[in-house]
């Protein structure tokens, strides 16, 4: 009698411990890059604690990564990097905080890259790609509501994807928001605590950019004062293997993905403002085209994406677009061309709607440009904005994410774009193969 009621006094002390720790975690945990040697998760909490990972394959013991106290200087924020692993591997992981165990109702899960160089055809994988997440705070926002059907974020869970790529406007900065560090960081912190969302970050990779909402205000541009905060408060949300690529300030990145490399761009951060009426005016800034055309042609990667908040290869010179830079535009056109620089994919956002844009080009291979936007913002009905390069019938006005399915032998890569709705249903797809992608030889 009294062996059950101690144990039953256990019982309730370490459900109550498990609980309040719980109740430590406010968001997360995220799983950030892949890369062979290492991973990457991002965990949050809502006061100061201590946060360690532990994590396994089938039949091994459990391996645990170095604990990280959380700061209030620091945002709450800790970032864990498993390191003892094997290539190609998927690893389960759990959460401690205050060396207690953590439970969630979903899987966590990360894997390492595949060391597939020199020995086999590169492994079959799934991209998921989105951009304009709105999520609602009442007292913030405008009188009707602006984001809705937060389901999108399982419904892209459900495709089963190796990573995401969040293509800009991942949150939108209010106007409380943009002129102190404290309101950046609310509206970062209150974006990343959606709970529809919480499943889909803690086993899908995640990578991204941003645009004008998540850098700052509406259409904003080199000019906004805070845009080195508001780079300090992305890099410490995001888990990217690196930023500053160019060397010259600015979200700028590259990573690999099996024989796919990215090649994400900051279109804001040195951006001349819109309404500069200078034809030669700067877009990505020279420093940036001239790191984007180097790593280019360096790179040897079957298709290359290029991953850019705003469209780059539409002809609508209004709205943001890259056209409205036109020499600029022209001249990044001119130097993939000149260097002969082959499997280039452009995907962007902004808009909010999808559509894929092609530029025949004489000699050389079309440029695509797949715009996939909105995630959960506000949508507009379909209408003709005049993009002449707009393929016909791959356009959709509602909420919607894509999901990229990349397989084939090593010199027959194949590219399949699947567009759906928040709902999982499909709405159209497209194929790009890299053959397609190359100078014809002579």
């Amino acid at each position: 009698m009294i062996k059950n009621i101690v144990l039953s006094c256990l019982f309730v002390v370490c459900s109550f411990v498990s609980f309040a720790q719980d109740s430590l975690l406010k968001s997360g945990p995220m799983v950030g890059y892949s890369d062979f040697r290492e991973a990457l998760i991002w965990v949050q909490t809502t006061q100061p604690a201590v946060v360690r990972i532990g994590y396994f394959t089938t039949g091994e013991n459990e391996k645990f990564t170095n604990s990280v106290q959380t700061t209030l200087e620091g945002d709450l924020i800790a970032k864990l990097t498993p390191s003892d692993v094997e290539y190609g591997k998927t690893y389960t992981y759990k959460l401690y905080i205050n060396d207690v165990y953590v439970a969630r109702d979903y899987k966590l899960e990360f894997q390492t890259q595949t060391l597939w160089q020199f020995r086999t055809d590169p492994p079959d994988f799934k991209i998921a790609l989105g951009s304009c997440s709105f999520i609602n705070e009442t007292k913030d926002d405008r009188p009707k509501p602006y984001g809705g059907k937060y389901q999108i974020f399982n419904s892209i869970l459900a495709k089963n994807p190796d990573l995401m790529l969040w293509v800009g406007d991942n949150m939108y900065l209010r106007t409380p928001d943009f002129m102190t560090d404290r309101g950046i960081r609310h509206r970062y912190r209150h974006t990343r605590a959606t709970p529809e969302l919480q499943a889909l970050l803690g086993s899908v990779h995640h990578y991204a950019t941003w645009d004008d909402h998540d850098f700052g205000p509406n259409d904003a541009d080199r000019s906004y004062v805070n845009k080195r905060i508001t780079e300090k408060t992305f890099n410490d949300y995001w888990g990217n293997l690196n930023t500053n690529a160019a060397g010259n300030g600015g979200v700028t990145q590259h990573f690999s993905w099996n024989d796919i490399e990215f090649f994400m761009l900051d279109d804001r951060y040195h951006r001349a403002p819109n309404r500069d009426p200078n034809q030669d005016k700067a877009y990505l800034g020279k420093q940036q085209l001239d790191w984007l055309v180097d790593a280019l042609t360096k790179s040897r990667a079957t298709f290359k994406i290029i991953i850019n908040g705003g469209q780059v290869v539409s002809d609508v010179a209004k709205f943001e677009n890259y056209i409205t830079y036109p020499t600029e535009r022209a001249e990044l056109f001119k130097r993939l061309h000149d260097a002969k620089i082959e499997g280039v994919i452009f995907i962007s956002g902004d808009r909010h709607h999808t559509e894929i844009s092609r530029l025949e080009r004489k000699d050389a291979y079309p440029l695509i440009d797949i715009t996939c936007s909105p995630l959960t913002a506000g949508t507009h009905s379909a209408r003709d904005e005049g993009n002449t390069l707009q393929v016909k019938n791959k356009t959709f006005y509602n909420r919607n994410f894509g999901i990229i399915e990349v397989s084939g032998k090593r010199r027959d890569r194949v590219l399949l774009l699947n567009i759906y709705d928040s709902d999982g249903n499909k709405a159209f797809d497209y194929e790009i193969k890299a053959k397609d992608l190359r100078y014809p030889r002579k």
